[in-house]
Parts: C-alpha cells; structure tokens; sequence
C-alpha cells in the first residue's frame, strides 16, 4: 500500500515526541505542582506511579485496538486523551482551592490516569512505522523512535525549568498546547497505514489482555524468568528513587525548578548519547552480560552518591551522580532486553517482549509509592539505600553463578 511517507513521519515523529515531551516536562515539576495540596512522599509517590499504572493496564487493550480497527483512529483517540488530560491536570494547579479540599487531588490523579491511558501512543506509532517499512528497513524506521524519545527527555526538563520561573502551571499549560498540535496535525495528515484486509476481525480474549497473566508467562520461563525478574526489580528500583529525587532536592538543598529539572536534562543528553552512539561499539567490546552488570554498578554508584551530598558542594556531586546514574541506565536497559531476546525462541520475540514492557509498567507503578512510603516513615535518603540492594540483586541475577544455579 503506496502511502505518502512525509506526512507519516512527521505524524508519528510528533507523537512519539509528545509522548515523551509531556511526561518530561510534568514528572520533575510534580513536587512543586503538588506543594499547595500534599506535601508527603506517599502521595508524591502513588501520583508519580499512576501514570504507569494507566500504561500497564491499557496498552495491551490498545494494541489490539489498533489492530482491530486501524491505527489513525487509535492514535488520535490516546492523543486526545493525552490533550484531556493534561488540560484537566493544568486546570487544576492553575485554579484557587479551598484549604483543604480533597477535590484538586483527585482531580490531578484523575489527569495522571487519562494521560497514561492514552500513552499508548508508541507501541501504536510503532506499529505505523512498521506497516509502511519493508522487512529489511524496519530497523532504520524504528530508529525514529529513539530519536523522538532522547529529544523529549531533553527538551522536557529543559522547558520545564525554564517556564517554571514564571509560573509552576505553565510548563504543564505548554504540554497540553503541543498536545493539541499533535492532535491536528494527526486528523489533518495522518493517513490510515493498515488496510482493512490486514486487519485482525475480532478482538481478542479477555485472559489474552490481561497484563498480570502476561507478565506471569514470562517470569515463569525457564528460559528468561531469573532475568526478568531482574528487569522488573531494576525498574522498580530506578522509577523509585527519580520518583522522589525532585522532593529530595527541594527538602535537603532548597532547590528550585530550574535546578532540580537541570538534573533530568543532563540525564536526558547522556542517556540520548549512550543509546545513540556509544551502545553498539561497547556491545562490540565487552558483551551484553558484562555491560549490563558493569551498568548496574554505575547506577549503584549514583545512587549512593545523592545521599552523601552536602548542600555546600550540592551542585558538583548531584549533576556528577545523575550524569553517572544515566550513562549506567544507558547501558542497562538496552542490554538487559537484548539478553532476554537472545534467549528466546524466534516465535515469542513478540508476544515475550511485550510482556517485558509489562513488566517495566509494573516496576514503574510500584517503585514510586514504596519510595515514597520509605521516605516517610525511614528518612529521605532512605530510598536511595534500598534502590541499591535491589540493584545489587539485579546483578546477583544476571551474575553466571546464578544463571547456572537456575539452569538457564
């Protein structure tokens, strides 16, 4: 099916950037949005994980969805959602409460919810790319999509710090407006890239979409179960302690926006570069197994680091940890993914590596709240401590003594 391929691009480009972008720029700013209303760990936590929650739940639905009835209708129904709520979050913050009132707060949880509902975005923009690319050019046409998400991690701590010094409610007012142009741009030059014949005619089963059975698969795979297990802990652990890293810095140092929000920009730029450049000739070099776990040790590294800052030398310490933490991160996520499909058998890549996405939600939606709870009720650089053990668990799994041992 000949399609024009400008307009696709920059239809999906836009969408996989807002999908990114939107979530940049709010996740920093969350403490500040949330001084007026709660100022605990817990809250800041189960706010933070949400999101992922939303994701974890409905991305299945909305893959199927998109195969089912096409995939433009899928992608502007999640971006208007996305507009909704983020406009709905913004309103909130934006508008004079009560002292008191339990409506703002639920207000704000419900716009986390629809924006993650609606972040399905990238696996459907994904799968776009993948209708209008040959077998051999797939690669290069998914690279659009690494190029999209570094781009938001880097604008969106960027224009968060910068418009938070005239107002905490307009980087969030400036989310949902590129919502918004994401939308247009979609219904006015987003053809559809699935033709009916190629379309699945029914839906699938409810058990077949159900996130919890698919994570519980592949956790229960002889072949990857230790391994998953380890991806889901270190997501688990790093969504945790970024969840509450921004309240940290604002309690312990007295930071602001703008330099709380320096600090996800300088993860943004070595994360982008790690991933972008540096991955294949260090894979080339050392081996999947051998990076990840040197990985693993420099996000242990950071996050001892961050604790054992003082506010006199605040700045130097912090942006070096984060700078460490991000280049460990880099070299984690991609090699840990690879190391699981490298065990697969070739007719589960797909169905596995979904269920690995599923686990990554689920690790992103309970890192946040149990951080937040240790933060609260053990101390502020409790989180840090704890998100270390896990990392070091990590590597006991990935380690060849304890493949063997579980006679992978």
């Amino acid at each position: 099916m000949k399609k024009p391929k400008i307009p696709i691009l920059l239809s999906t480009f836009l969408t996989l950037l807002n999908d990114r972008l939107g979530e940049s720029i709010v996740f920093p700013l969350l403490p500040f949005l949330l001084a007026d209303f709660h100022t605990d760990g817990r809250t800041l936590g189960l706010l933070a994980g949400s999101y992922a929650l939303a994701q974890f739940v409905a991305t299945p639905l909305i893959g199927a969805l998109s195969d089912r009835f096409g995939r433009r209708p899928i992608i502007a129904s999640c971006v208007a959602g996305s507009v909704f709520g983020l406009g709905l979050f913004a309103i909130t913050i934006s508008l004079e409460w009560p002292k008191g009132s339990t409506i703002p707060l639920m207000l704000l949880f419900a716009g986390r919810l629809i924006d993650g509902i609606s972040g399905g975005t990238a696996a459907t923009a994904g799968a776009v790319l993948a209708d209008i690319s040959t077998p051999e050019k797939r690669a290069k046409a998914f690279g659009l999509i690494g190029v999209a998400f570094g781009l938001g991690f880097i604008l969106g701590p960027f224009l968060g710090g910068q418009l938070a010094r005239l107002s905490f409610s307009l980087p969030v007012w400036v989310a949902t407006g590129f919502a918004l142009i994401n939308l247009a741009v979609v219904l006015i030059l987003l053809p559809e890239t699935h033709p009916i014949e190629a379309r699945t005619t029914s839906m699938p089963k409810k058990r077949e979409l159900n996130p919890i059975k698919k994570v519980k698969e592949i956790i229960l795979n002889p072949s990857v179960g230790g391994l998953c297990v380890g991806f889901f802990l270190f997501f688990l652990a790093f969504n945790g302690f970024t969840a509450i890293l921004v309240l940290y810095f604002k309690e312990r140092f007295n930071w602001g926006p703008e330099l709380s929000t320096t600090a996800f920009l300088i993860v943004g730029i070595v994360a982008t570069v790690v991933q972008g450049g540096l991955i294949g000739p260090l894979v080339k070099r050392f081996g999947e197994k051998k990076l990840t776990i040197i990985g693993l040790i420099f996000v242990i590294t950071g996050c001892l680091i961050i604790p054992l800052s003082n506010i006199e030398d605040a700045k130097q310490y912090i942006f070096t940890a984060v700078a460490i933490l991000a280049f460990g991160t880099g070299l984690v996520t991609p090699c840990l993914r690879s190391l699981v499909s490298r065990r697969l058998n070739t007719n589960g890549q797909g169905a596995a590596l979904g269920s690995l996405q599923a686990l990554q939600s689920l690790g992103s939606f309970l890192g946040p709240p149990l951080a937040g709870l240790s933060y609260d009720l053990i101390g502020p650089k409790s989180p840090f401590v704890i998100a270390s053990g896990f990392v070091a668990l990590v590597i006991t799994l990935v380690s060849k003594k304890s493949i063997k041992r579980m006679n992978y």
